[in-house]
């Protein structure tokens, strides 16, 4: 457990250019902290002591504003960024290398029994606000924009965003490790409004051709 902190430690430095010192990280990082009580309510539960690792995880909850389930699956070096608001459910299962910001939910859909949350592969970025819903998998090195809801599952190497989360391909580009530039993401909606703006441009101009075309017509026929 303690060289999983060590190592939670190192992924504050890698990742954020506001961390100073290891005692800083360590006292005043919430995403740490909520990682190291979330693997202690992780051992009791899965040892069946489902009360005392709720109680820890809800108080982990209180102390962190970060609500993590005993029973969700995490792997190493996940880097929450803040941290305030997030919530990763019972079934939910996080790969190595991951980053969540502010505002993220691993959430379910309903009340249905079994594996009810997402799957997120290995060097994703979730980026704040995003909501990802459901026994879905999300593939490595994938993208989630600011706000994005997504539903559906989504393959590797690719960006989604948008209500509902729309997949968009970076030309075949693999990330190699962590990629923070959420900041650059690609706007579906404003791609799609450009287009529909150059659409009208030329119905416009066809427009215009046509009526000059029919006052040459009038005056030709006047003078016959």
């Amino acid at each position: 457990m303690f060289n999983h902190l060590r190592e939670d430690i190192q992924t504050v430095f890698d990742r954020d250019p506001a961390a100073r010192s290891w005692v800083e990280v360590l006292l005043c990082y919430p995403g740490v902290h909520a990682l190291f009580w979330h693997r202690v309510s992780h051992w009791l539960y899965e040892r069946h002591w489902f009360l005392l690792a709720r109680f820890i995880s809800q108080w982990s909850r209180l102390w962190t504003g970060i609500e993590i389930h005993p029973g969700a699956k995490i792997g190493r070096r996940l880097f929450i960024d803040h941290g305030m608001g997030v919530v990763i459910g019972e079934t939910a299962e996080i790969g190595d290398d991951v980053t969540i910001f502010q505002g993220v939910t691993l959430g379910g859909t309903g009340k249905e029994k079994g594996k009810r949350h997402p799957t997120i592969g290995n060097g994703v970025m979730i980026s704040t606000g995003a909501k990802i819903l459901g026994s879905i998998k999300i593939g490595d090195h994938v993208k989630v924009g600011a706000g994005a809801v997504v539903l559906r599952e989504v393959p590797p190497n690719t960006t989604v965003v948008g209500v509902p989360g729309r997949v968009v391909v970076q030309n075949g580009v693999r990330v190699n490790g962590p990629d923070l530039a959420h900041n650059n993401l690609p706007d579906p909606v404003a791609q799609m409004l450009q287009c529909l703006q150059h659409k009208i441009n030329e119905l416009e101009t066809r427009i215009e051709e046509l009526e000059a075309e029919k006052k040459i017509n009038l005056r030709s026929g006047n003078g016959c």
